[in-house]
């Protein structure tokens, strides 16, 4: 299988430790469950997996044909537009200060034992 190697001192073996540290990732803690480039999609995606929310938009394509219409367009999406919206921003900002404190983390001094 695969194994680790500990290179201890890098005086002396530095090449050695650049060479084989490519092979292998990071150790920072990453607790965040969003990107920048995923945010939106992966929201809606969570947010829809909650039937209030499948209800209000079951409302909204049911309002949307012109036979079962009962209020005007618009205001059946604001209930829904206005929860997603809430919702979004709350998990935006969680998230936030998820990589705020996984960067704090990820920079900390850390003490090493060596001989």
């Amino acid at each position: 299988g695969k194994h680790r190697i500990v290179i201890p001192c890098l005086g002396h073996f530095k090449e050695e430790y650049e060479k084989v540290s490519k092979l292998y990732m990071n150790n920072k803690i990453r607790t965040t469950k969003y990107t920048l480039l995923n945010f939106l999609p992966r929201n809606l995606f969570e947010q829809f997996h909650r039937v209030a929310n499948l209800y209000f938009l079951f409302l909204v394509i049911l309002n949307w044909i012109p036979l079962v219409e009962a209020f005007q367009k618009e205001i059946t999406m604001l209930p829904l537009v206005a929860v997603l919206t809430i919702i979004a921003v709350k998990d935006g900002l969680e998230d936030y200060s998820k990589y705020k404190m996984d960067k704090q983390i990820n920079n900390l001094l850390t003490k090493v034992y060596s001989r």
